[in-house]
């Protein structure tokens, strides 16, 4: 068999086969992203592969560690990271600035590595977007680590979320209401202060 590996997705294959796992969870998602690479390739570049496909994420904290950018979501109806799909996009950081500021405004993003701080199959419950039916899939998910500048102005998109804002990390479980996405979260906090 052929693997459908062509030039768009071979350097998101490299940056996954490339990652080092934090845990247990993390090595077994990276394992089944690479599968899922040699099986599907490029098609999980896009949304038209409806099982699962990549996404980029960006995790934005202010200098002292102390807060998060997040929005309130409308489709999770919980405060979330920002990020989107790859959308056929090669460079999942270009992504994540990408998001980070059509989702907020945001201009100014220092990188902490080129490479994502995170690895992460996350389950999306069925939905409505822009009228139309979501069918419940999965995101491969490249998480990115910024500092940002809680100074900056900041604006809501309202086809993505309701509010944004800069959270307190100590309470993040006062404003996320997405249990699976905390252990992400306070997993990408731990390698952001390493």
């Amino acid at each position: 068999m052929v693997c459908p590996i062509i030039q768009q997705s071979r350097a998101i294959y490299r940056t996954v086969q490339a990652y080092r796992p934090v845990d247990i969870q993390e090595a077994y998602d990276k394992e089944r992203m690479l599968t899922l690479l040699k099986t599907y390739g490029d098609r999980l570049l896009t949304r038209d592969q409806t099982t699962a496909h990549f996404t980029s994420s960006a995790f934005v904290v202010d200098a002292s560690f102390e807060r998060c950018l997040m929005v309130y979501h409308n489709i999770y109806d919980s405060w979330s990271w920002t990020g989107g799909h790859l959308d056929g996009e090669t460079d999942p950081a270009a992504t994540a600035i990408r998001e980070a500021w059509e989702e907020t405004g945001i201009r100014t993003l220092k990188p902490f590595s080129p490479e994502p701080i995170g690895l992460d199959i996350l389950p999306v419950i069925s939905h409505l977007r822009k009228g139309a039916y979501v069918g419940a899939h999965l995101h491969l998910s490249l998480a990115y680590g910024f500092i940002g500048d809680p100074t900056e102005p900041l604006r809501v998109c309202p086809e993505e979320n309701q509010q944004v804002g800069w959270i307190p990390v100590r309470k993040l479980e006062d404003y996320c209401s997405e249990p699976h996405m905390l252990p992400v979260y306070r997993k990408l906090i731990k390698a952001l202060k390493k």
